[in-house]
């Protein structure tokens, strides 16, 4: 039985989806999406060369191009800050007298201790201040 390239193509499309789903590496997925156009190509009359050929146009285009974007937008941070790092830069109104040792501030709805960043500052009750890091449970303000 003679089984047609258009076949083995896919065939090979599949075997790439495998270890594309065991390693998370997207390469292979690229790959087999060469395999696929290499399949068409074969069903449409191309020759064994030109069929290999479309497999390497199509993965190295892919590589090529989706690579950089991947890796740019992995390296971006997220878009939505949560936790601590939401509450940096918000304003916040003193409660307590703050200072370098400490005092009160109301921070998002929520009641937190805080400190001065600048050791010389004193901040007094109902002064809006930034926010500009976490330190624990203590806010830094300025």
């Amino acid at each position: 039985m003679d089984i047609e390239a258009w076949i083995w193509w896919l065939i090979g499309a599949a075997a790439l989806g495998i270890p594309l789903v065991l390693t998370a590496m997207p390469e292979f997925g690229m790959m087999a999406v060469g395999a696929v156009a290499a399949a068409i190509g074969a069903g449409f009359g191309l020759g064994p060369v030109a069929q290999v050929l479309v497999f390497v146009a199509v993965s190295v285009a892919l590589v090529a191009v989706v690579r950089p974007i991947a890796a740019r937008h992995r390296a971006q941070r997220p878009q939505l800050a949560t936790g601590t790092e939401a509450l940096k830069g918000r304003q916040a109104v003193v409660l307590e007298r703050v200072d370098a040792g400490g005092g009160r501030i109301k921070l998002a709805g929520e009641v937190w201790s805080a400190r001065a960043l600048d050791t010389e500052r004193v901040y007094e009750p109902g002064r809006q201040v930034d926010v500009v890091e976490i330190d624990g449970a203590t806010a830094i303000v300025m």
